[in-house]
């Protein structure tokens, strides 16, 4: 028989163990449970770079200024236009990842080459492909379909925007043409279309001035995109006109753009002259630096300064478009 001293201490010795066991079970679960939620924030931020959603959030807010523009040229409320607003946003953010989904999918085999890229789901395996191709297919049926929802010429052209991007831009001349730049240019034109078209499927002169805007609009802005990351399209092989040519010409082709967009504001004047001032000076601030790139030794700092320049270009035209149209919808 053990003595009391000694039963005691196997008694201690058995609680020590079970609390020993306990804490690793405890400490095997937190393990668990945080690499769960590390592979939940991963597979989320694998999504959003999957269906690209800087991309869609850009054209969303263009999208928006179509359809706001439109309430504003047809003397209509927004509030009597509801489902609409909220088809219109559905389909076409829909529609612009199925897009993007597909243009991952089947630019994988060279995704892996550039820097940018390389880390994406259709180039980590972290998304089966097949899961992909059949997200890029059921977000554009899906979009397409709330679209139809509005009109059937808003459905229309978010078809056509979609070919555009992924048929004529990434299937056909990305890889082939330096002028891919302007034939993508097409599908990041025609948001504004499609939420003006949601409204009034005639689609006034003003609609296809804010489509022309947008159109010029893309190239200088990837353009300036592509000379910061020419090294790594040139690793690929996908001719951009910096990559191919150079700098210089692809700064002269820049200045072509910018004041092809000078004279655009004055077809707007039904939106008020606040408007077509402000419109006015983003396009002669857009020229201004433009020009300075000459005078610049570091091309790559002043191609950063054009890429971030766009980027304020579009927010301040559509909030100033929303803005200076707000009192006549309400």
């Amino acid at each position: 028989m053990k003595s009391v001293i000694e039963y005691k201490y196997y008694v201690t010795k058995q609680k020590g163990c079970a609390g020993v066991n306990k804490a690793e079970s405890t400490s095997l679960q937190e393990l668990n449970g945080a690499e769960h939620a590390d592979s939940n924030t991963s597979l989320w931020t694998d999504f959003k770079a999957l269906i690209k959603t800087g991309i869609i959030n850009s054209n969303l807010l263009t999208a928006f200024g179509g359809f706001w523009l439109a309430l504003y040229m047809t003397n209509e409320q927004f509030v009597h236009h509801i489902p609409a607003f909220i088809y219109t946003m559905l389909g076409s953010g829909l529609v612009i990842a199925g897009g993007c989904v597909i243009n991952n999918y089947y630019d994988r085999d060279i995704d892996h080459v550039m820097k940018r890229t390389k880390k994406r789901p259709t180039v980590t395996g972290t998304i089966p492909l097949s899961v992909v191709l059949t997200m890029g297919i059921g977000f554009t049926v899906l979009g397409v379909g709330f679209l139809f929802l509005t009109t059937w010429q808003a459905a229309a052209i978010g078809i056509f925007g979609w070919f555009a991007y992924v048929i004529l831009y990434t299937m056909w001349s990305k890889r082939r043409y330096t002028i891919n730049t302007a034939i993508g240019s097409f599908s990041g034109a025609v948001p504004p279309l499609i939420g003006y078209a949601a409204i009034d499927g005639g689609l006034s002169t003003e609609a296809w001035i804010v489509f022309a805007i947008m159109f010029i609009w893309q190239t200088p802005h990837f353009l300036a995109l592509a000379m910061k990351k020419a090294e790594d399209y040139k690793a690929a092989n996908i001719p951009m006109l910096p990559s191919v040519y150079g700098f210089g010409i692809t700064k002269r082709q820049i200045i072509i753009y910018t004041v092809c967009l000078l004279p655009l504001p004055f077809y707007l004047t039904t939106l008020g002259t606040v408007f077509v001032a402000i419109a006015t000076v983003l396009n002669v601030g857009w020229l201004a630096i433009g020009i300075a790139g000459f005078f610049m030794k570091d091309d790559l700092k002043w191609a950063n300064w054009m890429f971030i320049y766009s980027l304020n270009y579009l927010m301040i035209f559509f909030i100033a478009l929303v803005v200076f149209t707000t009192p006549a919808i309400f």
